[in-house]
């Protein structure tokens, strides 16, 4: 037999008979934060054979100056799993492909987190599509809520009860502290303390990004919440500095009764502190209810990618929202982002997900181009503004606080244009 001739013959046929294309490889970039869930999800989609995701992982800290870089070089990646923070960002600079007809094609498009289409959606586009979930919530330490006399089965619901809990916690001594939060950094607080404002009817943008709403009785009301822990001695004065090192490390360590957290917390501990007995609640607004800042990453197609890659990269996605891309991600930490299936997907974990999820599902994601400027620098204006509140030694040092930074964020809005 010629095998020459019947290896060129398959390769004609591979161009003149439908569903023997060749397969497509595709680059996809992904942060660190995603090392436990995205590796194991391309790897079982590059195992069923065709199509091909080639990933990297790149430094969290470093994604976003990369991405920015790369697409003005002409050196994207084909697809990127971004911090859904930064998509709208991206698609006002016309670095994204507008993916609206293949997200719409979807049947279960309607189903998709709402938050994460909301930071997708620019301009009537849809720019980005939901890849893996994160929430913020709070959690309690039961070992500590037992010494100190409390039900360590009862979740605080508002914050008179978290205080009241708090002080409990903080009576025992021996250095325990009744609360934790990480006082000086940015991140941590819009995805942890921004939830008990919007919980408690306060806004943070108005007008797609537009209009900052800092400085309002919502605020000022969770600030002194924060203030008041920290003038009691519930904090340890650790936090003030605290740039987000101990986040998840101070509650680990079992001296702290009530911190925020994000629902990765929830594997971290369960895998490397076993022996802590832990409760996950929403986090509360101020008479009760409950908000969350919905996180997690966007799926976004390069603008300069090739249509030819199109098919490739959308049946990753179709792969990533199956049931088993679902399950295989929840499985290793990203809360599912598809809600029809998410009960399904979380079944055989930790019940303490489905709070997790929930709070996802009803949870918010601010929506602004400049959310690096106005939020995320270690040195902007949300920093600045909420470390010199919460420990300020006046109130009205702490309303000062709040007024500069309303100011500050609405120059840096406003020169934005």
């Amino acid at each position: 037999m010629n095998v020459k001739l019947l290896l060129s013959g398959i390769a004609l046929a591979a161009t003149i008979v439908p569903g023997l294309a060749q397969a497509e490889t595709f680059t996809l970039w992904a942060r660190t934060d995603d090392s436990e869930f995205m590796p194991k999800l391309v790897d079982a989609f590059n195992a069923k054979g065709g199509d091909q995701a080639e990933l990297q992982l790149v430094p969290t800290g470093q994604l976003v100056q990369k991405y920015a870089i790369a697409a003005v070089g002409g050196s994207a990646p084909d697809a990127l799993s971004l911090d859904l923070i930064y998509t709208p960002a991206f698609a006002k600079a016309g670095q994204l492909k507008d993916i609206t007809d293949f997200a719409k094609s979807l049947p279960y498009f309607d189903s998709l987190s709402p938050a994460h289409l909301s930071v997708g959606t620019y301009d009537g586009k849809v720019y980005g599509l939901p890849m893996s979930g994160d929430a913020s919530v709070l959690v309690w330490n039961k070992n500590l809520f037992k010494k100190a006399g409390l039900d360590p089965d009862k979740a605080p619901e508002n914050w008179d009860e978290v205080l009241a809990d708090a002080k409990a916690v903080g009576a025992i001594g021996d250095d325990t502290y009744g609360y934790y939060f990480s006082g000086n950094c940015p991140g941590c607080q819009i995805f942890t303390f921004m939830p008990l404002v919007w919980a408690s009817g306060g806004h943070l943008f108005e007008d797609n990004g537009q209009t900052v709403t800092v400085d309002t009785p919502e605020m000022a009301d969770a600030v002194n919440f924060y203030r008041g822990m920290v003038k009691d001695g519930l904090v340890p004065a650790g936090s003030q500095t605290d740039t987000g090192s101990n986040f998840f490390a101070a509650f680990a360590g079992g001296n702290i009764g009530i911190s925020t957290s994000g629902s990765f917390a929830i594997g971290a501990l369960n895998n490397q502190y076993p022996d802590l007995d832990y409760g996950v609640t929403m986090l509360p607004g101020k008479t009760g209810g409950w908000s969350s800042f919905a996180g997690g990453d966007n799926f976004v197609v390069s603008a300069g990618t090739d249509d030819s890659k199109l098919p490739a990269i959308e049946a990753f996605v179709e792969f990533a929202y199956s049931p088993e891309g679902q399950q295989l991600m929840a499985k290793n930490g990203a809360l599912p982002v598809r809600g029809d299936i998410a009960s399904q997907s979380l079944a055989d974990l930790d019940p303490r997900y489905q709070i997790a999820e929930k709070a996802m599902a009803g949870g918010k994601t601010p929506f602004t181009p400049l959310f690096n400027d106005l939020i995320n620098s270690q040195n902007g204006p949300w920093a600045t503004m909420l470390n010199d509140a919460f420990f300020a030694d006046s109130d009205a040092a702490a309303q000062k606080a709040i007024e500069n930074g309303q100011k500050q964020m609405t120059s840096i809005i406003n020169s934005a244009g």
